[in-house]
């Protein structure tokens, strides 16, 4: 038991995962300094490539504004983007779980909350860091930026001043005011413990609850469940010399003092006798074996201690099978993770410009939440779990972090309570709209990225980095490895691998390094390669050369023989020798034409582009082969295909024979009756933009493209290439689709985090096979 838990596990899981996933500091410290130090930066978002621009941005256009903003305070928000901006807040005095390090030390953090504003909702966040532990200076610095933002998210900020400071700010300011340690615990806590009420047939005015920890986010979770229906004498809270109860001799804080109870109850092991629930969040080891034997048939824990829980999970299975269990951390079933609230809270507020997030607003976000968790998860969102399909039930009472669903669910609830509660400025008139508008407000291809991280923890697969000795392949590596993601394999010279990771901070024990000089498999991979190529013109010894000198052909054997699941190369050897040498050992599946899928997200699209590494001059047969694969491809990553078979020509404007295998691949579309959306031959801004589109009522796209279907190799290779190279939105891959086994090849001259992409991707298509 503790008076002052360490920070709320759950806003920190997202933000720093050191604990559970054992990266090295070097290697933290690297990612914060490279390629540019810190995580943020400001971009601006209107024109700025003339003269007439710049004077429309500023002197003289920028007057315009500011008369009418003079005139109505309120055009603030439609003439500038403080209703989209959120200021992080701290002092620094209870960074993470490392107590007060000061303001300097807390921007990482707080610019990593900024991160996950605008991941998860499109919210732009500004960190702030005060130095000052004075209340008074601390609420009047905030206060005094009120015109500048449209929310104030406070963060790691110690108790008590915590709970002065957003007190007195919601009351001077104007604005919403949320400090994420107290409420965004106890709003995702609040969501697991509605549904673990409905799974145990229990009413909430009758359970009885015991909490460990009476801290911020203690404190919090008491007032939200209280609000929900709990009785006041129904929760037992605990702090470091025991029950709170209304005859307790030491002096109690007034926070602390609104939750005592008369009692006769006087330690932990009595309160939790008979209880219904467990709610912690205070010190590892809190709760021994008969404290859970003690509880009612059914019990309901949520051991939220950071880094490690009150009881773990198999303690618990030990001692009882009829248990419903959350934690703070995110390998185990039901994580209490804060990324689940606070950006979706801010969304809905900020969308009505709400004067203040109230517990209407954070209920109505807890019961979103607890349904989103009780609704069928749909193949999208299951496809990259691979297998792992959630379902509601003790095990998942909670919504998965990464599940793209989040804007859907909880922004509307958190709006339509803020109306309802009479806070908000900006009704919204259609909510149906609404849904739709902030549903579409992010990519869903980025959320289905980080649930393949997500998944692959489930999941310990071999994954070959094929060029061990180079820096980038080894950093990736280890991203993989200590990132909990699977077993990465290297290949090169073992002292000349070893060294390279010794140097980056990691114990080469910890790795497998495989040398293609010195592996005792060389003998049999040399004799089943012989017999696979001794028709195609290969000696033996061309065999034993591929085998021991061509890391491609070596990993490749390896993967045949299944020593691993997956392989990921192409640092170091041009993208179609690499390729070419890996299909020398890997077939295509069976009936399917490989071919290589490029994403290019930009801020408001994501855009496939078909194929891009592997038919050159496709008939028109294998164009519209290409189609209906990539499509599925396509849907496999959570988008509903809409695909453009595209040319120099719109619609036989002009005709041309040289896309008459375009036209070609679209009637063999028709004839196929596909289960996708298809349109052309047409150009590439007749297929994005939607003024031209409409010039054409005929065709049968109910929207932009968002898969591009290339007339030949050539266009999409120099297509993909100009945009990575221009800048302005992101290209992953091309990805490799169609190989009996899961390999990736990435570009020379990728990014450390382009070849950790593509070594999960690979890791997941191996997951696909099993």
């Amino acid at each position: 038991m503790t008076d002052t838990p360490p920070k709320s596990p759950a806003s920190k899981t997202a933000e720093s995962k050191s604990t559970e996933s054992r990266f090295t500091d070097r290697e933290a410290l690297r990612f914060h300094a490279f390629p540019t130090a810190g995580k943020i930066e400001i971009t601006p978002t209107k024109p700025m490539a003339t003269q007439r621009d710049l004077s429309l941005a500023y002197s003289p256009g920028v007057a315009a504004p500011v008369k009418a903003i003079a005139e109505n305070p309120d055009c603030i928000f439609d003439y500038t983007a403080r209703g989209n901006l959120v200021a992080v807040i701290s002092n620094g005095s209870a960074i993470l779980g490392l107590g007060n390090l000061g303001a300097a030390a807390s921007k990482p953090v707080m610019e990593g909350k900024a991160v996950l504003f605008k991941r998860f909702a499109d919210i732009d966040a500004i960190d702030i860091e005060l130095n000052s532990s004075d209340v008074d200076a601390i609420v009047s610095a905030v206060t005094l930026m009120e015109p500048t933002f449209g929310g104030i998210n406070l963060e790691d900020i110690g108790a008590p001043a915590c709970f002065i400071i957003e007190q007195r700010l919601r009351e001077a300011m104007d604005i919403p005011v949320f400090h994420d340690d107290q409420h965004g615990t106890a709003i995702i806590t609040g969501a697991g413990f509605i549904n673990a009420l409905f799974l145990t047939d229990r009413d909430i005015k009758d359970v009885r609850v015991v909490m460990n920890g009476a801290g911020a986010a203690s404190i919090a979770c008491a007032e939200l469940i209280k609000a929900m229906g709990v009785p006041h004498d129904h929760l037992i809270m605990c702090d470091s010399k025991g029950v709170i109860h209304t005859n307790r001799e030491d002096s109690l804080n007034q926070w602390k003092s609104a939750h005592a109870v008369d009692t006769p109850l006087r330690t932990l092991a009595e309160a939790m006798e008979g209880a219904d629930v467990f709610i912690g969040l205070s010190v590892e080891g809190a709760v021994n074996a008969e404290m859970v034997k003690s509880m009612a048939p059914k019990p309901i824990i949520f051991a939220m201690a950071n880094p490690n829980p009150e009881i773990s999970p198999e303690e618990v299975a030990t001692i009882r099978d009829d248990a419903i269990m959350a934690t703070g951390r995110s390998d185990y079933p039901n994580q209490v993770n804060n990324v689940l609230g606070f950006p979706y809270i801010f969304r809905g507020a900020l969308d009505v410009r709400a004067r203040t997030i109230n517990d209407e607003m954070k209920i109505a976000a807890a019961h979103a939440l607890a349904e989103l968790a009780r609704t069928d998860v749909p193949e999208e969102v299951a496809a990259a779990y691979s297998g792992r399909k959630h379902s509601f039930g003790p095990e998942y009472i909670i919504p998965a972090p990464f599940d793209p669903r989040l804007m859907e669910f909880v922004p509307p609830r958190v709006a339509q309570a803020a109306m309802d509660s009479g806070v908000a400025r900006k009704p919204i008139e259609d909510m149906a709209a609404y849904r739709r508008q902030v549903s579409n407000r992010l990519n869903p291809t980025i959320g289905l990225l980080g649930e393949m991280f997500d998944m692959l923890t489930d999941h310990n697969k071999r994954v070959i980095f094929a060029e061990g000795e180079e820096d980038r392949m080894v950093r990736a590596a280890m991203g993989f490895q200590s990132g909990g993601y699977g077993q990465a394999i290297l290949i090169g010279y073992e002292d000349v691998v070893a060294r390279k990771l010794r140097d980056m901070g990691a114990n080469p024990d910890d790795y497998d390094i495989r040398s293609a000089a010195t592996s005792s498999r060389n003998a049999d991979y040399t004799e089943w390669l012989y017999g696979r190529l001794q028709r195609k013109g290969y000696l033996k010894r061309d065999a034993q050369r591929l085998v021991n000198r061509d890391r491609n052909a070596f990993s490749a054997c390896m993967l045949a023989h299944g020593d691993a699941d997956a392989m990921v190369t192409g640092l170091t050897r041009n993208y179609y020798q690499a390729i070419e040498n890996i299909q020398l050992v890997i077939d295509p599946k069976a009936g399917v034409a490989p071919f290589g899928l490029t994403i290019v997200m930009s801020r408001d699209r994501t855009v496939f582009i078909a194929d891009t590494v592997m038919n050159e001059r496709p008939t028109g047969s294998e164009l519209a082969d290409i189609a209906q694969n990539a499509a599925a491809a396509v849907r496999h990553l959570g988008h509903e295909p809409r695909a453009a078979m595209l040319s120099f020509s719109n619609f036989g404007q002009p005709m041309r024979e040289k896309a008459d295998h375009v036209r070609e691949a679209v009637a063999i579309l028709e004839q196929r009756d596909v289960n996708f959306e298809f349109e052309g031959d047409m150009a590439p801004d007749t297929a994005l933009n939607p003024d031209l589109l409409k010039l054409y009522p005929f065709a049968r796209l109910s929207g932009p493209a968002n898969l591009l279907v290339m007339p030949a190799l050539h266009s999409a290779n120099i297509s993909t290439k100009l945009v990575g190279a221009l800048g302005g939105a992101r290209v992953i891959g091309p990805i490799l689709w169609g190989f009996d086994r899961s390999i990736q090849v990435v570009r020379m001259g990728s990014h450390t985090s382009d070849v950790l992409n593509m070594a999960a991707l690979a890791a997941v298509g191996s997951i696909k096979r099993d």
